[in-house]
């Protein structure tokens, strides 16, 4: 009797069709801020003067590459150097006729990734940092860019592209719990203060909010290495802004300072505090390299 013939293996169909390439999040990313900066001067003007971003990118830019060199023997990749940049033009309110709130914010920002770490990690935002320091050493000529965009189609179009840019790069749980707690305690402030919900609400559509969670809350080198530790510290940040905010109904007029920039400084507080406890608590073990943000693959 001859033998069985062998089973006749088919090959599944492979996909056929073009599919754009996978785009890194770094590159994303930039393209988003680039979005948020052009849109918010094309609604409202806000980069005041082409000479304003001059200073803020050059220094960045200028900064990194010297300190990169210096102090790690290399030149670095300058995409952060330019988010970091066209932060701080965005974010940026000074008094009029000045401009070295832009150069010094930027200068501030690079030279604290180099100089604040602790187990090889910068424990705050670029960005974050330098604000908080501007807004506390001169709160008199220095203030942050406080632009509601209002519920248009463009608002829309900009926080679609931002949540869809964070969900492809897996950052969902951090923005998408900032954006869900912040609604969700305006609803309190407004029972407390009295003022209608969508009044306090109405900041989460301007560009400093979007910057917040698009990029501040998200930035891989200074978030905690778990996502479940992401999303208290995410809660915790939201309930820090909330006290903030509440602060003119107490006598704490002592910290007044803080009210020009609550979530900044609710991060800022926040933020370190939490990366630096978790680092610690790993002792002497290397620190384990966050994946944070994963490649954003393009649309097919």
């Amino acid at each position: 009797m001859s033998p069985a013939p062998a089973p006749v293996t088919v090959a599944a169909p492979t996909r056929t069709g073009w599919r754009l390439p996978a785009i890194k999040a770094p590159y994303v990313f930039s393209s988003l801020i680039t979005l948020i900066l052009v849109v918010g001067q094309l609604k409202f003007g806000i980069v005041g003067g082409w000479e304003r971003m001059a200073a803020a990118l050059g220094t960045a830019l200028a900064a990194e590459l010297l300190l990169g060199r210096l102090l790690r023997g290399k030149i670095p990749n300058l995409l952060s150097a330019y988010i970091t940049g066209n932060s701080v033009v965005i974010l940026s309110k000074p008094a009029p006729g000045i401009l070295w709130p832009y150069w010094l914010g930027a200068l501030i920002a690079i030279t604290s990734k180099y100089v604040l770490t602790y187990r090889g990690r910068h424990l705050w935002n670029p960005t974050n940092f330098s604000f908080c320091a501007l807004l506390l050493i001169a709160p008199h000529s220095m203030s942050l860019l406080s632009h509601q965009w209002g519920n248009d189609v463009v608002t829309w179009f900009v926080l679609g592209i931002g949540l869809l840019v964070v969900q492809r790069a897996r950052l969902m749980h951090i923005s998408g719990t900032y954006a869900v707690a912040f609604c969700l305690l305006a609803g309190v402030r407004s029972l407390i203060t009295g003022r209608d919900w969508l009044t306090e609400m109405g900041p989460i559509t301007g560009p400093m909010y979007m910057l917040l969670m698009f990029f501040m809350l998200t930035d891989p080198r200074t978030v905690v290495s778990t996502r479940r530790g992401r999303v208290i510290v995410v809660l915790i940040i939201a309930l820090v802004e909330f006290g903030i905010r509440l602060l003119p109904q107490t006598n704490f007029h002592g910290l007044d300072v803080l009210l020009t920039g609550p979530p900044i400084f609710a991060l800022g507080i926040v933020g370190p505090i939490a990366l630096w406890l978790e680092l610690r608590r790993k002792g002497g073990a290397a620190p384990a390299r966050v994946s944070l943000p994963q490649p954003v693959p393009a649309a097919a």
